[in-house]
């Protein structure tokens, strides 16, 4: 494990609030990762950006009667406070029309044109009489060419994940009238000179998605096509160049480079080397499948164009959509749940939990259903995690003062469960680092079971022999299950830290403190307490109608 990391994730648009969809591939799982990752003495850093040019955010922002600045500061303001109540902890949140980056990004442009990677052609575009503008990317819907799907984008199908040389019977998605064909003149990046080297690259990188890797080589194979880099707009960070008036780039070829240029703004202010930094550290970029082509194709094709002067990726970990009981989420149809919302009736733990445990690491969709939460929450969470907890701490302070007893000699089933909490750390930790954060969330979930069934098993109540080792190993195993479930749902994992007795915040451990029976007999333990709230199904019956509209 590198002891260095800069991860990031997708940026959120700056044009409409974080939801359920938003968060479940790829803000918790970096997140969870990003603590994990400390917790192992890694200097690991999380940093994000709004996402804040673009054709949508300049129509929006008219409408509002707003500037587009304007409306994107409301957005990156309230994204962070969303985000953040949900206890996503970046280290730095900055925005793409920061100074910072327009700098970056057209200085990657120059070298890149410098280099011959550029090259200007006049082109037909789409344009709409009836709104009077260049139609670019998501402005204009139609079928796909590739596989015929209807109402796509003519930047991206979200059926089958490839960019559309050109849409098939072409709309204006504003007006929804046919648009014209006229000319202008754009700058291209040479994509299609990349292909062998990404190819390369995409062999030569273990810790890339196999499934992931296979199909995008499919496309190299099948021929890359140059990308358009230019937009007719004027919100977005213009062209460097004298000619190109009235232009900026498309927000594929910007928003990217914020990764980088975030974290350079960041490490450099802690008087950190940023560049060296980047080039030391393991590259985490968090996707959701819709933008795999991007992030495997444009991005590091653009980062070979200025000689890898910036690392390429070591881990694009790429999840699935996630549906709003079994139908895809759509703002436009108001079927989402906002995430400010849901934490208004649920704790942010609640949600982590269940989301972080039903999210394979893999392409595969996830489905929010409200049905599951509620077993999920109140059979596994409550009754399996948070049953242990309070059994094994209530107990001690019932039944011995609060102080944990002088243990004895083990017999072979406090051996057993003795092995069981020193195995914990490499076991979940070897799922963690290879990114089944659910399997990692399942393996603590099955400890925890184990230690109920133990504590059943010595039956302490009756004060028996063995009852002392029953509690010293007990309240071990409910600090080690502190640690271990910090990245996931760290306000709950401070409440057993407190709980125990113990000082500090349980994210000052390091992971392999998970394996060690560090709680001495004669400890005081703090006060114990039941840690959830049951879910209760005449609520969610409720919430069902209230947070989403009805079936």
């Amino acid at each position: 494990m590198n002891k260095k990391a800069i991860i990031t994730s997708a940026l959120p648009y700056a044009n409409g609030e974080i939801h359920l969809g938003h968060v479940a591939s790829t803000y918790l799982p970096a997140d969870v990762t990003t603590r994990f990752l400390k917790l192992n003495g890694v200097e690991a850093y999380y940093v994000c950006a709004s996402d804040d040019f673009g054709t949508p955010i300049l129509i929006q922002s008219e409408k509002e009667g707003k500037t587009p600045a304007e409306y994107v500061a409301h957005w990156n303001k309230r994204d962070y406070e969303d985000f953040t109540a949900f206890d996503i902890d970046f280290d730095y949140f900055y925005k793409t029309s920061s100074e910072e980056n327009i700098k970056f990004v057209q200085d990657v442009f120059l070298k890149l044109n410098k280099a011959g990677h550029i090259y200007e052609r006049e082109i037909i575009q789409f344009y709409c009489h009836d709104c009077k503008k260049f139609l670019p990317d998501r402005y204009v819907k139609g079928s796909c060419p590739h596989c015929d799907a209807e109402d796509q984008y003519s930047d991206l199908c979200e059926v089958c994940g490839r960019i559309p040389e050109e849409i098939i019977n072409p709309k204006c998605s504003i007006c929804g009238q046919d648009p014209t064909k006229e000319k202008t003149s754009h700058y291209f990046f040479k994509l299609k000179n990349f292909g062998d080297a990404l190819y390369q690259w995409l062999e030569e990188n273990e810790h890339l998605q196999k499934d992931v890797k296979k199909y995008v080589q499919n496309w190299i194979k099948s021929g890359l096509i140059d990308w358009d880099i230019t937009r007719d707009i004027t919100w977005g960070v213009p062209i460097p160049l004298d000619d190109s008036k009235d232009q900026v780039f498309y927000g594929w070829f910007d928003n990217h480079l914020a990764y980088i240029s975030t974290a350079l703004k960041f490490l450099n202010d802690k008087g950190i080397d940023g560049k060296e930094f980047w080039n030391s550290a393991d590259i985490y970029h968090f996707i959701g499948k819709d933008i795999v082509y991007h992030h495997y194709l444009f991005l590091p094709a653009m980062r070979l164009g200025i000689e890898s002067e910036y690392k390429l990726p070591d881990y694009i970990p790429t999840r699935g959509h996630l549906t709003l009981q079994s139908k895809k989420i759509s703002k436009s149809r108001n079927w989402y749940i906002g995430l400010k919302e849901f934490l208004e009736y649920y704790p942010a733990d609640y949600l982590r939990f269940y989301l972080v445990s039903i999210n394979p690491y893999s392409q595969d969709d996830l489905n929010f259903d409200w049905d599951d939460f509620t077993t999920r929450i109140n059979s596994e969470l409550i009754g399996n995690l948070g049953n242990f907890v309070n059994r094994a701490l209530g107990f001690t302070k019932k039944a011995f003062e609060g102080k944990v007893p002088e243990s004895e000699t083990f017999d072979e089933k406090d051996t057993e469960v003795e092995e069981k909490i020193k195995n914990l750390s490499s076991e979940v930790g070897s799922l963690m680092e290879q990114n089944h954060l659910d399997r990692a969330l399942k393996k603590i979930m099955e400890f925890s079971s184990f230690f109920n069934q133990y504590f059943q098993h010595k039956e302490p109540w009756k004060k028996g022999p063995g009852t002392a080792n029953c509690v010293y190993l007990s309240v071990n195993a409910a600090r080690s299950l502190s640690i271990a479930i910090s990245p996931f749902i760290p306000k709950s994992a401070q409440k057993i830290w407190q709980q125990l007795g113990l000082e500090g915040d349980v994210i000052s451990c390091s992971w392999n403190d998970i394996s060690k029976l560090a709680i001495p007999s004669g400890h005081s333990l703090g006060d114990p307490s039941p840690l959830f709230a049951k879910v209760e199904e005449s609520d969610i019956e409720k919430y069902k109608k209230q947070l989403g509209p009805s079936e």
